[in-house]
């Protein structure tokens, strides 16, 4: 096979669809899940698209994407994702990659792990806050989750 040809038809298409698998599903608006209000589910959730939720989680929530938490949610578990904004309940700890935003009428009990964070007027969190610039360290830091204090950590 000449070598043009192949690079032509095998090489180029080939690495075409590995930089397309590379984008973070928060950059893909058309894969979104929902749970509406007055759903409830328990037991874990996993998912690699973003999702808005408006109901009820008893348990964890995993996303690599987005999670939109709405007024009417609730979660009582552990939320892990890439980028969270939150306007309900959540009872549990967060692990977030990117950006938190938390929403006037949003409470928080439970640590948080964060890049950055955006708390608007109004919203409640009540625990401990750990932002650091390394996502990958982040989920290291299991002496946030055993309520346990090293020295130099706030307490408010």
């Amino acid at each position: 096979m000449n070598t043009k040809i192949f690079v032509k038809n095998i090489i180029k298409p080939l690495f075409a669809m590995i930089k397309k698998r590379e984008k973070t599903t928060f950059e893909s608006p058309d894969k979104l899940n929902r749970l509406v209000e007055g759903t409830k589910i328990k037991g874990e959730l996993q998912t690699d698209s973003n999702i808005r939720i408006d109901g009820e989680v008893i348990g964890n929530v995993q996303c690599t994407g987005k999670v939109v938490i709405g007024e009417t949610a609730l979660i009582k578990g552990n939320l892990t994702c890439g980028e969270a904004d939150i306007e309900g309940r959540v009872e549990g700890d967060l692990i977030v990659d990117t950006l938190l935003v938390l929403r006037e009428k949003s409470n928080i009990e439970g640590n948080i792990t964060t890049q950055k964070i955006e708390v608007h007027q109004g919203a409640v969190f009540l625990g401990n806050c750990n932002m650091s610039g390394r996502p990958n360290q982040m989920k290291n830091h299991n002496h946030i989750n055993k309520g346990e204090k090293k020295p130099g950590d706030l307490v408010y």
